[in-house]
């Protein structure tokens, strides 16, 4: 009996971070564990899975996973408490909503883990996002290999692993930071101050999300693994230098099988259905855009990039969530312009993203810059327009336009104006400047498509993680 238990494929509890752009991967990642015979228990906050289930109009299934265990893999499914009411808008009310996270969620999953555990005592290892501060002392409590996802580039990772040195060159949390080139990063050849995350430019640097950040990278060091959602050959001097401090393995990018929609529902909000729209259109003619589904802009900014279109006279598909300016704000268009766009564009609250940018007519997407986001619209061949809002998309920018070349910026982190928008979309859909960038995309789409090959870096680096993960569960029990 005790030679069968040890025998079994280990089973991994996954907790995925309640935003939408974290929760994509990681419902990825664990549908390829389970694909290669592990047991996964899922585990997503109530409020997620509230929003994902009212999403699906005509679904009343309350197990995200029912569909994917049709089909063999063995996926369980818990929901969670983050700590605040159901009806609670996180969005609107981020800081109290981060606040949670960072001193009540603990409590709700040492309680979950702990009966999970108990009904389950095959569980070996726990998969948490990296911005997660408790997952070593939940690992620890309960015996789990501990592994940590990082969901974004290992750039990113990287700056804030190494926020000390930041702080102690004076570019980070000092009273006026340093705006000179930073170049004594490991693993990081030179990145301007202007690239960083916004985090590291911010004057005040006692908020909440530091605190999560300072907190996190903290607890990332004690991880028995690091695993992300990136592509060796894109980072390599990064992801070499992070080797030599902790093992790290780029697994990425980790898309739904075939790159089509996922069993797994990870939308937030209902699809509008755009393939009828797009069918009439003609090839690479249609400019996508979409700010995520996190990010705030203004009225102002939303209506420059609406008056650039017009001027621009480009097909287009535009995604505005209704809180995309904020929750009490929904009139932020110009007057008419729903009007004197007929036949050209289609504004739409939500849509499948992978549907809508995968569709050849579609010709350039302008990106808030969310990595999921790029490696969407690289994988599909299609250049990118840079209009970075927070967090890691001004550094994910600075690969797109600067390293990999395969996008332009949109306005510079300047006031953004009509006539540069238009004059920009021009450039990214036509003539010489799409030719390059398109030659560029389809190169670096072609390193992904090779690492992502049976013998290429992520499935091999997936394989060894897997293995050595395998060794550390023996390590742990003692076997």
């Amino acid at each position: 009996m005790e030679n069968n238990k040890q025998n079994q494929n280990p089973h991994i509890l996954i907790i995925a971070y309640p935003l939408q752009g974290h929760v994509i991967p990681v419902v990825n990642l664990a549908l390829k564990l389970a694909s290669n015979g592990f047991t996964i228990t899922f585990v997503n906050t109530h409020s997620i899975h509230h929003q994902q289930t009212r999403a699906q109009h005509n679904k009343t299934e309350d197990d995200l996973f029912a569909e994917a265990r049709k089909s063999g893999l063995d996926i369980r499914y818990r929901t969670v408490s983050d700590g605040l009411p159901l009806g609670f808008d996180r969005s609107l009310n981020h800081d109290q909503f981060m606040e949670s996270l960072l001193h009540v969620f603990s409590a709700h999953v040492d309680e979950l883990v702990g009966n999970i555990v108990e009904m389950n005592p095959e569980v070996s290892c726990l998969i948490t996002d990296t911005f997660f501060v408790w997952s070593s002392m939940i690992a620890k409590k309960y015996n789990l290999v501990n592994i940590s996802f990082w969901t974004e580039t290992a750039l990113v990772f990287t700056l804030y692993y190494h926020m000390d040195l930041l702080r102690s060159h004076g570019h980070f949390d000092s009273v006026e930071n340093r705006e000179d080139t930073i170049d004594y990063i490991p693993g990081v050849a030179a990145i301007e101050p202007k690239d960083l995350m916004s985090y590291l430019q911010a004057a005040d640097t006692r908020t909440v999300v530091h605190q999560i950040i300072s907190k996190s990278f903290e607890n990332v060091r004690k991880t028995d693994f690091i695993i992300c959602n990136t592509v060796q050959e894109l980072e390599s001097e990064t992801i070499s230098a992070l080797q030599k401090k902790h093992p790290t393995f780029a697994i990425g990018p980790i898309f739904p099988t075939g790159f089509t929609k996922s069993v797994v529902t990870t939308s937030l909000w209902s699809e509008y259905e755009c393939t009828q729209w797009l069918n009439t259109k003609p090839h690479s003619s249609v400019l996508y855009l979409s700010f995520g589904s996190y990010a705030h802009v203004s009225k102002e900014e939303i209506e420059e990039i609406a008056l650039g279109l017009l001027l621009s006279e480009v097909n287009f598909i535009w995604v505005l969530r209704p809180d995309i300016v904020s929750s009490d704000e929904t009139q932020f268009l110009p007057v008419d312009f729903e009007e004197n766009i007929k036949g050209k564009g289609l504004i739409v609250p939500w849509c499948c993203q992978i549907e809508v940018i995968s569709h050849p007519a579609v010709g350039g997407f302008l990106t808030h810059c969310g990595w999921n986001s790029i490696l969407e619209s690289i994988w599909c061949n299609v250049p990118l327009l840079c209009f970075p809002l927070l967090t890691d998309q001004f550094t994910n920018r600075k690969l797109v336009v600067d390293d990999w070349k395969v996008g332009l910026n949109l306005c510079d982190n300047k006031r953004i104006s009509r006539d540069e928008v238009s004059e920009k979309i021009h450039r990214l859909m036509s003539g010489k400047w799409n030719d390059e960038l398109r030659k560029n995309v389809i190169g670096v789409r072609d390193t992904i498509e090779k690492a992502l090959s049976k013998d290429g870096s992520s499935e091999k680096n997936f394989n060894q993680f897997t293995n050595d993960m395998k060794i550390k569960i023996l390590e742990k029990r003692g076997s």
